[in-house]
Order: structure tokens, then sequence, then C-alpha cells
């Protein structure tokens, strides 16, 4: 843009009538872009910015969207980091939410003109994903499925829980708080490290609702442990409830110890309660599978309504479940030799910097599959890296160890290495 020489500041009006800025007015809106214009502006008088560079630092402060949300590259090896939103979506989810952003077909029958079922789609992948399940519901999280099972089938009454699965979840919410909000009262059995069928026998009276099971998704207990499973549990004459956490419908080989909703039904559990944006790679949702009886009873219970989840949730939710293997699945599945030869690649494009290809572990993350190590491989740099990559654009997370910056590729696809080449390069002076 052309500087009036008898005005050091360029004028308000004339920076946003530049036409680069106008049109990143039109598209993040004329607040956003005029708040970089003011900083700019002051950058000038304090003399930190030449007058004829003000358009570029404008352009350079903006978002690449209207939101204080900034994208991150996840390479701390942590397939589901709860601090980067978990799951990230597969091309298929982002496709069906950019449907879903406009007006469509949610609630609306198009061959009737009449309502129609909200989320039937989502339901009907969901049954054919756990075919065990009859019913099926999904609420805004797993935390909310487990709420609305209790206020549904046990306000007022009793369930039963070994003392073992009284846990805590995240951001110090626990288990025992979220159940007796909802009116229910718990009846607690055995031990921390030991239940046994028995101490449940023991507890179940006239008052009883249901058993409940709770994965303890984030820890393990070892040693002189005892538990009992759905399928003897199913035998008490009364519902027996299991909050699998992490969303894995089916078994996976890698994680031989970690629940699925399909073998939770199989054994005899009555509901599932789960999360969708954990190992089912899709968006924050809970997800309520079982007897379709009861499923219906909790769907036409009252709160279910203030748990209701938008449409932008049902149309990546049911992109999850239908389109191709989500980010997370196909991280969890890379082998170790595909890694090590993008880290390879990554390595000689990155030549003439302290780099170095290292073994690393990853871990599922997101309160599933705890103490399962999966085996990875990593781009080491010196420490002072790990701050600068956080400040670049898009922002890189890795994890510190040994005094080094490591950059796991295990949570990476193969289209994010020229990105993480290109933050690399454009930070090496830093360090």
């Amino acid at each position: 843009m052309v500087i009036d020489p008898r005005r050091r500041v360029p004028r308000t009006d004339a920076v946003l009538a530049e036409p680069r800025v106008a049109a990143a007015a039109v598209r993040l809106g004329r607040q956003l872009v005029k708040q970089a214009v003011t900083a700019a502006q002051q950058r000038v008088r304090d003399s930190a910015l030449p007058p004829d560079e003000i358009v570029d630092a404008v352009l350079g402060a903006l978002p690449p969207a209207a939101t204080t949300l900034r994208p991150v590259l996840n390479a701390t090896g942590v397939l589901l980091h709860t601090n980067l939103g978990r799951a990230p979506l597969g091309a298929a989810a982002r496709e069906a939410v950019a449907v879903a952003a406009g007006t469509c077909d949610v609630e609306l029958d198009l061959a009737t003109g009449t309502r129609g079922r909200r989320g039937a789609g989502v339901v009907d992948a969901l049954l054919a994903a756990v075919p065990g399940a009859s019913g099926a519901h999904v609420v805004n999280n797993g935390a909310a499925a487990l709420a609305l099972v209790a206020a549904t089938l046990a306000a007022g009454r009793e369930i039963v829980v070994s003392r073992g699965e009284l846990v805590e979840i995240g951001d110090g919410f626990r288990i025992p708080d979220l159940v007796e909000s909802t009116g229910a009262r718990l009846r607690e059995v055995g031990t921390t490290n030991r239940t046994h069928l028995a101490d449940y026998e023991r507890a179940i009276g006239p008052d009883t609702a249901f058993v409940l099971k709770v994965h303890p998704s984030n820890f393990t207990v070892t040693g002189f442990t005892s538990a009992v499973g759905p399928a003897e549990l199913a035998g008490l004459g009364v519902p027996v409830v299991v909050d699998i956490g992490s969303g894995l419908l089916a078994p996976h080989p890698l994680l031989p110890d970690e629940p699925d909703a399909a073998g939770m039904l199989a054994a005899g559990a009555a509901l599932v309660t789960a999360s969708g944006d954990k190992l089912l790679g899709g968006p924050q949702a809970g997800l309520i599978l079982g007897d379709a009886g009861l499923v219906e009873r909790v769907r036409r219970f009252p709160l279910a309504r203030a748990m209701r989840v938008d449409k932008l949730t049902l149309a990546a939710l049911e992109a999850t479940l239908r389109g191709p293997v989500p980010p997370v699945r196909a991280a969890l599945d890379a082998p170790v030799a595909e890694l090590r030869a993008r880290a390879d690649a990554l390595a000689a494009r990155l030549a003439g910097l302290d780099v170095q290809v290292v073994d690393s572990h990853a871990t599922v993350g997101g309160g599933g599959a705890p103490g399962v190590v999966l085996p990875s491989v990593a781009l080491s740099l010196p420490e002072p890296y790990a701050a600068a990559l956080r400040a670049g654009s898009p922002a890189v997370l890795g994890r510190l160890e040994g005094g080094r910056c490591l950059l796991d590729l295990r949570a990476l696809g193969r289209a994010d290495d020229e990105t993480l080449a290109g933050c690399v390069r454009a930070v090496r002076s830093g360090p």
C-alpha cells in the first residue's frame, strides 16, 4: 500500500481498505482484523515495524479461522491427548461436518416432508458396528451416558458397585458423585483390591436397580486382586450396566485387556456406556448400547433432552462409523517399520541439523488402555526446539526426555510429515 510520507502511522481505514486486508475481513470478520491493524499500528509507533510492512504484519498476525483455537501437530506419542482434544477427526467426518454445518435433514423425512427421527443414521451405524446391541442412543459425552442411565433406572434406588471401581475421572470428577447426583444411592461392595461374586449376592435386594461395572480406564491395580465379570453378574437377576469408558466397540489385538462393547454385551451386560471420542476415533459423545427396551426408556427420560447432541456431532460420529479407518485407529495399527522409514526420510530432509532417529514409546492416552506401551519412533532434537516449535504455526507439541526434544511419529499421519519438516526448518535458527 502507498504510505503518505507526512504520516508515519498508516490510517486505520487505509489499511482496512487494502485488498488483502479487506478480503481477510470478509473471511474472519471486521472486528478481529481491526484488532490486528491496531496492534500493528502500535508497533509502527514504537518503531518496531516499518510503515510499509504493516499490511504483511497484519496478515501474519491473523489466525487461520475466526477462533482462538490453534492447530497443533501431536508429536507427543499420546494418541488420545486430552489437552489436544483427544481423537482427531478423519477426512470423512470433517466432510460430514461441512454438510451438517448448513441446513440439512437432521429431523426431516424428505420423502414425506414430515418430521423425521433425529439421529437415526447414527443409531443404524452403531447397531451395525455392534450387532449384539438391539438399541442405541447418543448423548454429549461418556459421563452423561452413565448419568442418564442412572437417572432413568435408579433414581431413589440402589446401584451396587465394587469399591475398587469408584474411580475419579477427568478434571477431578468422581463416579460416586456423578451417580449420586442423579438421585441414585450407591451400595458399595468388596474392597479396593478384591471383590467376589458373594459380595454382590449379599448386597442385592428389592431396592437394587442394577449392578454397575466401571472400567478403571487410566490406572491399573495389580498383585493380590480379584474382580467379577459381567458374565457372572448377569446371573444375579438384576440388569448389569458396564461403563467401558474408552469407546472400543470390538476387540483389538494390541489391547487384549481393554473392554469392548461387543464383548461386554455378549457376556451378559444389559447396557454398555462408552465415549465416542476416544478409541472409537470420533467426536466427543456418549454412547448407550444394549437392550432395546432399556435404551428406549433412557431415550424418553426427560433429562435426555438436556444431553442431546447437535447435528455436527451426529454427522461426524456417523461418518466415523461408516467411513474409512479413522486417524486414531490408523495410528494404533501403524507398523514400527513404517514409522522408522518416515523418520529416516524426515531426518534426511533435515540434514545439517542436530537431528537423530531414536526408538520411542507411545501410549493410547485419554483414559484408555492404561499400562499399554506402543513401540514407536521419534526424531530427537536439542531441547530448546520444544518451546520454539510450540510457538510456530502450526504449533508442534513434542515431549522432553533425557534433555532432548522428541517428536514421536505414531500419533501423526504420513500427510503431516511435510508440515512437520517445515516447522522444524522454520525454527532451526532459534535453538
